[in-house]
């Protein structure tokens, strides 16, 4: 009956609701056990560790990068976590305990630090990997935080539970993440102890360099493919819905029950991550059942995300997209026809590492919609040093997405909804799979796109 579970930050934040709504809700004694939880930091504080995911705002890791004085700021963290911790006494946290930790950790990580700043400012390595480490020293520091308490808090309510410190920063061993968590894990009897893991994980790879923030939902899917659960289930602040209830009217949509592994994917392709793309791979792959979650809705089954489930009957399961997007259009009377032009066009995203969300063609054009944050002005320049014209738009992409949609006047029902409510359709798209219908349309009609394929969809 083993359950591996992911608990974001925002839930972390709110810890009161995880001990009633998922820890203890209809549990207890042995039943509370068999659970192995991977926690992410406190909401906002990987941000003062590194910089605001959303707005870029820098943190602690800003200093390192620009060679300026960190301790201070590294410090005012630390003051800001017992700041935070003061807020979980009530539910049982031994404070002086948990104040204690932190800072002795925040110490140790100031320590290597300054040992890695003074490598950095000699100049005789690659600064690169010295930034890289320094920004794993960091992150590791909040999800180290929050899973300490967490223990602390179900230790002194009674329950047994083991810390799985996967940060390894007393361990000097070069493994890799896999054998990290294997080794952490040997043993360990899941029917007598509730097991709480950091979720960030240290490796001879490096989990950021390969995941950057998406890293605590890699640890996830790890530990559930070393462990093999019964289900592993991620506790989000939200359901995942047919429609942004916030767009639409809580009223006009509805929690998605069921989908595979696939949607799941085209979501994440445009933002709507139920889980990091590169983290549902080893899911999928050896077939372990993934279930979403509503951290304040503890009756609701959530979603259940397998590797083979399609809908018995026709119908869009998820309404979505995002404006955060751009176009770029590549136009050259030398196209037609013309074999491999696609190949070096595409060299120019390659060497820049930018990927791209939609792509069209014609005879003598290829347009892409990409990141408006992975438009690079080196990019451009080097799409107008090769081509004729060169052209970058403002963009929104909003897509008709399920499992079983490939229903015959689908995509004309859904243009003529946009076109009902106004809105001109700058391009569209699908795959022969019939999983995602796409249609990019001005980033101002983004809102009323979605709430336009909402009602015509329901």
């Amino acid at each position: 009956m083993l359950t591996v579970e992911k608990i974001g930050g925002t839930s972390m934040t709110a810890f009161a609701d995880v001990l009633d709504n998922i820890i203890f809700h209809n549990r207890q004694g042995p039943e509370l056990y068999n659970r192995v939880f991977v926690v992410s930091a406190y909401a906002h504080v990987t941000n003062w560790l590194l910089e605001n995911k959303k707005t870029g705002a820098p943190g602690v890791y800003h200093h390192i990068t620009q060679h300026r004085e960190f301790r201070q700021a590294l410090q005012d963290v630390a003051a800001r976590l017992r700041e935070l911790n003061k807020a979980y006494e009530p539910l049982g946290l031994d404070l002086a305990v948990a104040d204690a930790f932190i800072q002795q950790r925040i110490d140790q990580a100031q320590t290597t630090l300054e040992s890695l700043t003074n490598v950095l400012a000699s100049g005789y390595v690659n600064g690169a990997n010295i930034l890289q480490a320094a920004r794993e020293i960091l992150a590791s520091l909040g999800e180290a935080h929050s899973a300490f308490n967490s223990v602390n808090i179900l230790q002194n309510r009674g329950v047994h539970a083991t810390l799985i410190d996967l940060s390894g920063f007393d361990d000097p061993r070069a493994l890799t993440i896999d054998e990290r968590i294997a080794q952490a894990f040997a043993g360990i009897d899941f029917a007598r102890t509730v097991c709480v893991a950091t979720g960030y994980t240290k490796g001879t790879e490096g989990i950021m360099r390969e995941f950057d923030r998406g890293y605590s939902e890699v640890t996830f899917s790890k530990i559930a493919v070393a462990v093999r659960p019964r289900e592993a289930i991620i506790h989000k602040e939200y359901h995942l819905c047919s429609a942004d209830p916030h767009l639409v009217g809580l009223e006009n949509c509805r929690p998605v029950g069921f989908t595979n592994y696939d949607v799941a994917d085209q979501l994440a392709d445009v933002g709507m991550e139920a889980i990091h793309p590169k983290a549902s791979k080893p899911l999928e792959i050896n077939a372990i059942d993934l279930r979403i979650k509503n951290t304040f809705e503890p009756e609701h089954p959530g979603t259940l995300i397998t590797r083979d489930y399609v809908a018995p009957t026709k119908h869009v399961e998820v309404i979505t997209g995002t404006d955060q997007v751009v176009l770029i259009d590549i136009y050259d009377p030398l196209m037609v026809g013309a074999a491999g032009f696609d190949l070096h066009l595409m060299q120019a995203f390659y060497d820049l590492n930018v990927s791209y969300i939609f792509k069209a063609t014609s005879a003598n054009s290829i347009t892409l919609l990409i990141w408006k944050k992975d438009l690079k002005p080196e990019l451009v320049a080097a799409l107008e040093a090769k081509y004729e014209k060169v052209t970058v738009e403002k963009a929104a992409i909003v897509c008709l997405i399920g499992s079983n949609i490939d229903e015959p006047g689908l995509l004309a029902r859904a243009a003529g909804a946009l076109a009902e409510a106004g809105i001109n359709i700058r391009s569209a798209g699908f795959a022969l799979r019939k999983v995602n219908i796409q249609f990019i349309v001005g980033r101002e009609d983004y809102e009323a796109a979605i709430v336009a394929l909402n009602k015509a969809m329901g």
